[in-house]
């Protein structure tokens, strides 16, 4: 059974820097593409940052970009995602998920075919 565990969310201050870990089991996704998701409180689930499966390339969504970086470990078949400049306006709850199948990258959520269970980032201003 895959299982997506997120974790390194938490309270921090306008400013600050956050750095949130996906742990997957149940499946190696060394050749998968590999994504960060949040949903704001009355907000749909939007995208955050995707990364490809040989992590030479990543794409943002504009609201992030220059601020939160995405990377892989395909060894610990783990991905990341650094927040730095962290503003009030990135509170949610955070979700990494995969593609649906290997070697292809998308980032719609019809794409999506594993996630995580999520974690909270809390930015106070």
């Amino acid at each position: 059974q895959v299982r997506l565990v997120e974790s390194g969310g938490g309270l921090v201050q306008s400013g600050d820097s956050l750095r949130l870990s996906c742990a997957a089991s149940g499946r190696t996704f060394t050749n998968y593409a590999l994504g960060w998701f949040r949903q704001a409180p009355g907000k749909e689930r939007e995208f955050v940052a995707t990364i490809n499966w040989r992590g030479g390339s990543t794409y943002y969504a504009d609201s992030v970009k220059g601020r939160f970086t995405i990377s892989r470990d395909n060894a610990k078949n783990t991905w990341y995602l650094q927040m730095n400049s962290l503003k009030p306006e990135d509170t949610a709850v955070y979700y990494c998920a995969a593609n649906n199948r290997p070697y292809e990258w998308g980032y719609q959520h019809t794409d999506l075919g594993s996630w995580g269970q999520g974690t909270q980032v809390t930015v106070s201003s």
